[in-house]
């Protein structure tokens, strides 16, 4: 799949792998701008490599919406797939008018603390919500869980977050993955790569389908 990004994010997390670009503007750092059209048409000129459609990621897509809704439009007409990579903090309203150009998102569900959520500026509950509407509209979703020592780490807090989960649906796959010193938190040891192996065990008592990441 094609895989395209940009700059900016709307959250603010100290552990962030991608920061090099999510917290980058325009006028700090280079960028090529490619019309819509433009790039429905590139994504359409590799599907004799194997391409398959586009998928939005790298940084935050849904800061850029429009340029998102307009690309999955075009690439849709030419019978292309269309994959959303978020951390789901949305509002409801551009989310549902999305969603029918989406087939598959993989959201960010980074802790199942208010608190944790409201230190990077975003909120719990709008992003269990994005989880919710576009599992339930028929979007194939999967959710991915960056696990920081000291900050989400808890075998109570996945319990809570696998069970909930389920609760929306148990086939939605989860990825409990292995955070890497970045950013502000660059001082910060790796997650022990036994602690996501046991916090992915935990999810397991709710969750069919669970994968541990970066180890």
């Amino acid at each position: 799949i094609l895989s395209v990004g940009s700059y900016g994010c709307n959250l603010r997390c100290p552990f962030c792998q991608n920061y090099q670009i999510s917290m980058s503007g325009k006028r700090e750092s280079g960028m090529l701008y490619v019309p819509p059209r433009a790039l429905a048409e590139q994504a359409k000129r590799l599907v004799p490599q194997g391409n398959i459609g586009l998928a939005f990621t790298y940084n935050e897509p849904l800061i850029a919406y429009e340029y998102v809704r307009d690309c999955a439009k075009l690439n849709r007409a030419n019978g292309l797939l269309n994959v959303l990579v978020t951390n789901g903090y949305v509002c409801e309203e551009p989310l549902r008018k999305l969603l029918p150009l989406i087939d598959a998102m993989n959201i960010d569900l980074k802790s199942f603390s208010p608190d944790f959520y409201r230190k990077i500026g975003g909120g719990l509950e709008d992003v269990r919500r994005t989880i919710e509407i576009s599992a339930r509209a028929g979007c194939h979703v999967e959710v991915t869980t960056l696990i920081v020592p000291g900050e989400n780490d808890s075998p109570e807090e996945m319990r809570r977050l696998s069970e909930w989960l389920a609760g929306v649906d148990p086939g939605i796959p989860l990825h409990v993955t292995r955070f890497f010193p970045r950013y502000k938190m660059a001082d910060r040891a790796p997650t022990p790569v036994q602690q996501v192996y046991a916090l992915a065990a935990v999810a397991r008592g709710a969750l069919r389908y669970v994968y541990e990441g970066n180890c």
